[in-house]
C-alpha cells in the first residue's frame, strides 16, 4: 500500500508512506495541493534526453509543488513565540526545506525495488537519477539544513538534528511500522519548534524585542494576548506544534486505508479530532485577546494588591475576523472528505479525505499564526495556496 502523504511528511515534511500495488487511475496527486496523473510510459523520458529533461527529473524527485506547506510552520512558530518573522525565522524556513528535499531524495532512494514495480515512471527506476545521486542529493540537503539551522544558534540546531533523524528514521525503517503516525507526527512537531527555537535565539542575540515588549496602545484588544506574554520563550510554542502534529497523525491514520478502504471508525474519529482542533484554535485565539492576564502574574492584570482587573468586552477586529475565516478554511477543506469517507469507506473517498487533510494544513498553519497575533504572516501562509496549486499542474507532488 503506497500512501499519499508527500506533503505531510517530515516538515510535513519530506518523507512517503510505504507503498504497494495500486491502480493507476489512484495515484493522481490527491496529496498537497491536487496534482497530475503519472506520465503514461509511452511518454516516459529516457536517460540523456538533455539538460531539460534532467531538470524535469530532479523537480520530481523532490516534488517541488509540496514545498508550500512547509513555509508555514516557521511563521507560525515564530507568531506563537511572540517574534516577528526576521533572520532566525528565514533561516528556519531554509532549514525545513532543506530537510523536506533530504526526506523526498531518501525516501525514492529507500522505495526503489517498490517503485519500480508500482510506480516505474518515478525518476530512478526510469534510469533519469541514479540510486547513488539521490542518496547523495538526501546526505548534501540534510548536511546544508542542518548547517543553516546551525547559523540560528545552538538551540535551533539541537532541534533541527533532531527533526533530521526523524527524517532518517522514518524514511529508512519507521514508515513500515506502527509507529510511522507518531513519527509524521513528531517531525511535523518538531518543524514548527525549530521556527519558534531559531527566532527566539536569532531575536535575542540581535536585540529584538519580542512583540509582547512592543509599545501598546491603550483600549486595543489585539494587544491583550502580548501583554499577558511579555517575554516567551520556544516552549511557548508546543501547544501550536502539538495542534499541527495531532492533524498529521490523523491523516496519517486515514491513509493507512486508502488502498483497500474499508475503515469507517478511523474517519469519523479524525473527524472529531479535526472538528476539535479547529474549535480549540478559533475559541483559544478570541479569548486570549478578551481576558485580562491573571492577578499576581507579574503585575500586569491587577489593579493593586489583591484586587482583579476586570475582563473588558471584546470588539469585533480584523484579526477576528481573518482568525475565523482560516479556521473555517481549514474545516471545510478537511472536514467534509472525511465525512464522505465515513460514511462510504471506499478507496478513493479515502484517498479523497487524505488530499483534504494534506490540503488543510496551510489554513491551519495560518489560523495558528493569526491566534498568536500575527495576522499579516497568516495571510502571508494562506498566499501561498494558489502558488501551490499552480506549480502541481506542472510538477505532481506525489
Amino acid at each position: 500500500m503506497r500512501w499519499r502523504l508527500r506533503a505531510l511528511s517530515v516538515l510535513g515534511a519530506g518523507l512517503r508512506m510505504p507503498s504497494g500495488a495500486r491502480g493507476r487511475a489512484l495515484q493522481d496527486g490527491l496529496s498537497g495541493t491536487g496534482g497530475t496523473a503519472p506520465v503514461p510510459d509511452r511518454h516516459r523520458p529516457s536517460p540523456g534526453r538533455g539538460r531539460g529533461d534532467t531538470v524535469r527529473a530532479w523537480t520530481e524527485l523532490f516534488r517541488v509543488s509540496a514545498l508550500f506547506s512547509v513555509p508555514g510552520d516557521a511563521l507560525a512558530g515564530a507568531a506563537a513565540v511572540g517574534r516577528s518573522p526576521g533572520r532566525g525565522t528565514a533561516l528556519a524556513i531554509g532549514a525545513s526545506l532543506c530537510l523536506y528535499e533530504a526526506g523526498m531524495a531518501l525516501n525514492d532512494w529507500a522505495d526503489r525495488e517498490e517503485d519500480a514495480v508500482d510506480r516505474p515512471h518515478r525518476p530512478i527506476p526510469s534510469g533519469r537519477i541514479s540510486p547513488p545521486a539521490a542518496l547523495g542529493a538526501a546526505g548534501v540537503l540534510t548536511a546544508a539544513g542542518l548547517a543553516l539551522a546551525a547559523r540560528a544558534g545552538r538551540p535551533a540546531l539541537a532541534v533541527a538534528t533532531g527533526l533530521a533523524a526523524t527524517v532518517w528514521a522514518y524514511d529508512l525503517h519507521l514508515k513500515h511500522t506502527k509507529a510511522g503516525p507518531a513519527a509524521m507526527a513528531a517531525a511535523r512537531t518538531l518543524d514548527l519548534l525549530l521556527g519558534a527555537t531559531a527566532s527566539v535565539a536569532a531575536g535575542a542575540r540581535g536585540g529584538v524585542a519580542a512583540r509582547g515588549h512592543a509599545p501598546v496602545v491603550p483600549g486595543a484588544a489585539d494587544n491583550v494576548a502580548a501583554m499577558a506574554h511579555p517575554a516567551r520563550g520556544p516552549l511557548t510554542a508546543l501547544p501550536a506544534a502539538l495542534v499541527l502534529g495531532a492533524h498529521t497523525y490523523g491523516v496519517t491514520a486515514v491513509s493507512r486505508h486508502e488502498a483497500q478502504g474499508g475503515s469507517t471508525a478511523v474517519p469519523l474519529a479524525v473527524l472529531a479530532t479535526t472538528a476539535g482542533l479547529g474549535a480549540a484554535v478559533l475559541t483559544a485565539g478570541r479569548a486570549a485577546r478578551t481576558r485580562a492576564p491573571e492577578p499576581g502574574a507579574g503585575g500586569l492584570g491587577a489593579t493593586g494588591p489583591g484586587q482583579h482587573r476586570a475582563t473588558r468586552p471584546h470588539r469585533l477586529t480584523l484579526t477576528d475576523l481573518l482568525l475565523t475565516a482560516f479556521a473555517g478554511a481549514y474545516l471545510r477543506t478537511a472536514a467534509p472528505p472525511l465525512l464522505h469517507a465515513a460514511l462510504n469507506p471506499s478507496p478513493p473517498l479515502t484517498q479523497r479525505a487524505v488530499g483534504g487533510g494534506i490540503r488543510a494544513m496551510i489554513p491551519l498553519q495560518a489560523a495558528l499564526a493569526t491566534r498568536a497575533g500575527a495576522p499579516g504572516s497568516g495571510l502571508a501562509v494562506m498566499a501561498l495556496v494558489p502558488l501551490a496549486r499552480s506549480l502541481a499542474r506542472k510538477v505532481s507532488p506525489t
